[in-house]
């Protein structure tokens, strides 16, 4: 059978640029279900090192500095964003102008409106869309989806997630994009939090309303001299600039079903690296998920006690979602750039298909809402309440 070939666009060759086009690259082999070719027509950067690794290294057919060209490219039938914060909602509203599809990094905006404006956009041309909420993909997160939604926790009556990661620990670490306030927006909100709002609504429901307070605790930084790639590479001086978002936020949350919660991020911790864990409870059960350890599922479903109460760990396994792709049996791990694969399935088998199986921009939107809410809570104290986005989201799938 003659497969479809899928012309490819890349905006921003960073740490992201680099996977999505390691995930489009893998999907013959591990979805060939799919019966596509991908062809990796062009790629956007403004430093000539990415074009040069774009077009020697990944195997894009040419590269440029400039996004237009990819995205006004007749070859080119899908795009990926993966730019810093601040050019998300010009690069994304421009692209669905075109009516391409695009996959497209969180936080979408550096704020709900810009997130708004681009689900909308995405929307009225009538694309599919994804939204690098990865996590989700994780097999033991499908899992745990699958427990609850079957009843097997009872009542669901709380939940605590919290992001807690160490990558601005350091205070000599370099003064990049993601610290200012006008092109990142808010800082470990958006960068981490996000995820964690994400995760909550695809286990367990919407948030409606949030009390939250934030803080900075590295007020100034040093000014890079040299740039990098994602966060390393970079070089710096003497001259130090300020701090201009936050580096943690801790959230009390109530959900539209009547679950509470809470959630919890930090940029700067000493000690655990990537410790994202979620943690749901019922009435007649619960579980727990980290990513450090991120093929595993802790699962309690028992209130009778006894010497043996306390959680089973559950390996994943070829029985959990997407598991048997990447490895044949229990106790051979997945990693992060898996995770990034099965996002780059559900966002080509949406575009093939015109069903919208991806995280949706509308599911970007909805976390953005969240943000919006925890970081106007800081300001004042007062509990918010979360807006109501319209649109296709998933998480409620």
């Amino acid at each position: 059978m003659t497969k479809k070939t899928i012309g490819v666009g890349v905006i921003s060759l960073g740490w992201m640029g680099r996977l999505h086009t390691r995930s489009y690259k893998s999907l013959a082999e591990k979805f060939p279900e799919l019966e596509v070719k991908i062809r990796l027509v062009c790629c956007a950067d403004i430093l000539e090192d990415n074009q040069k690794y774009a077009t020697e290294v990944l195997g894009f057919e040419k590269a440029t500095a400039d996004y237009h060209e990819v995205i006004n490219d007749p070859e080119v039938d899908v795009v990926s964003i993966c730019a810093p914060n601040y050019l998300h909602h010009e690069i994304a509203l421009a692209t669905a102008a075109t009516g391409k599809p695009f996959w497209i990094e969180k936080p979408m905006g550096v704020s709900a409106q810009q997130s708004q404006e681009i689900a909308e956009a995405a929307a009225k041309a009538g694309v599919v869309t994804s939204v690098g909420f990865n996590y989700r993909h994780a097999p033991a997160i499908g899992r745990a989806r699958e427990v609850i939604r079957s009843g097997q926790l009872g009542r669901i009556t709380n939940v605590r997630c919290w992001l807690i990661a160490d990558y601005a620990s350091d205070p000599k670490g370099p003064l990049t994009w993601r610290y200012d306030k006008t092109r990142a927006g808010a800082g470990v909100v958006g960068d981490l939090l996000s995820h964690g709002a994400d995760l909550v609504q695809y286990l367990v429901g919407r948030i409606d309303s949030v009390t939250a307070l934030t803080d900075t605790f590295i007020i100034e930084r040093p000014i890079p001299t040299k740039m990098g790639v994602g966060h390393g590479g970079f070089e710096v001086g003497d001259q130090t600039g300020p701090v201009g978002n936050e580096d943690y936020v801790a959230a009390l949350v109530r959900l539209e079903n009547g679950v509470v919660g809470t959630i919890e991020s930090s940029r700067v911790s000493v000690g655990p690296r990537a410790e994202y864990i979620i943690e749901v409870y019922g009435t007649e059960g619960s579980l727990r998920w980290n990513f450090e350890h991120l093929n595993d599922l802790q699962i309690c479903i028992t209130r009778e006690g006894g010497v043996n109460q306390g959680y089973t760990r559950s390996m994943a396994s070829p029985l959990f979602p997407f598991f048997d792709r990447f490895q044949p049996g229990a106790g051979t791990s997945m990693g992060f750039d898996d995770m990034k694969t099965v996002e780059a399935f559900l966002f080509i088998k949406s575009y093939k298909t015109g069903a919208q199986l991806a995280p949706s921009a509308a599911d970007g939107w909805a976390a953005a809402e969240v943000d919006e809410a925890i970081v106007a809570s800081a300001q004042d104290g007062k509990w918010h309440q979360v807006a109501k986005v319209t649109g296709q989201t998933t998480f409620d799938k």
